[in-house]
């Protein structure tokens, strides 16, 4: 495949696919009593509504590279308003929407894939997958601010045990460290990607995922 093609195909599938996993956490906010995203104008399939203006810069500079990475905007959310379940299972569960979409997102596309015949249009799919498939993988990383690390305490919360609240508090002070973190590890997965943590996530995870949809 070009390296045109590959642009051309890359770019719209992140910039849909963030776009979808951010108002998937607005939605899931909405439901659970939080009139924040619907405030804000977050409650919209718009990708203008939920693009970052440096996330979607490394979306464009990263397709001309001839990879996927980016982000969107992060959808504020006030857990005061969260309704039958605590704030921080309530984060988690917001938190965790955004991957669950990606997850659906990729499942969708394995079947548009099998449906395609050869060429640009199954080529289209296969990214498709994969691009939902490592956003899922990596937002999943308990590390802040990504999903995972709401989803984290939210699972401690819902535990409801000494060391469980503990370990919590332990996570949430140490959440101000999380950028340098996870550009850590990025430099590492880029450097010595044999050690990198995000090297094992996309590698086994990943390749036994799109087995499972036989992409």
């Amino acid at each position: 495949m070009s390296l045109i093609n590959r642009i051309l195909l890359i770019l719209p599938v992140l910039i849909i696919s963030i776009a979808i996993h951010e108002f998937s956490h607005a939605i899931t906010a909405n439901a659970l009593g939080d009139p924040t995203p619907r405030r804000q104008g977050r409650l919209t399939l718009n990708p203008l509504a939920h693009l970052d203006q440096v996330g979607t810069l490394m979306i464009i500079m990263s397709s001309l590279a001839g990879f996927g990475i980016g982000w969107g905007k992060p959808v504020q959310v006030n857990p005061a308003y969260f309704r039958r379940m605590t704030p921080r299972a309530g984060m988690g569960v917001v938190a965790v929407a955004g991957p669950i979409s990606n997850v659906i997102l990729a499942i969708i596309g394995s079947v548009a894939f099998h449906m395609a015949g050869p060429g640009l249009l199954r080529n289209f799919w296969f990214i498709w997958v994969l691009v939902n498939l490592a956003l899922a993988l990596f937002n999943m990383i308990p590390v802040f601010p990504l999903d995972g690390y709401n989803v984290f305490l939210g699972v401690l919360d819902a535990l409801r045990q000494p060391w469980a609240h503990n370990l919590s508090g332990l996570w949430q002070r140490q959440a101000q460290y999380g950028p340098m973190v996870l550009l850590l590890l990025l430099v590492l997965d880029w450097q010595l990607p044999s050690l990198s943590p995000i090297g094992w996530l996309f590698g086994t995870p990943l390749q036994w995922a799109l087995r499972v949809l036989g992409v």
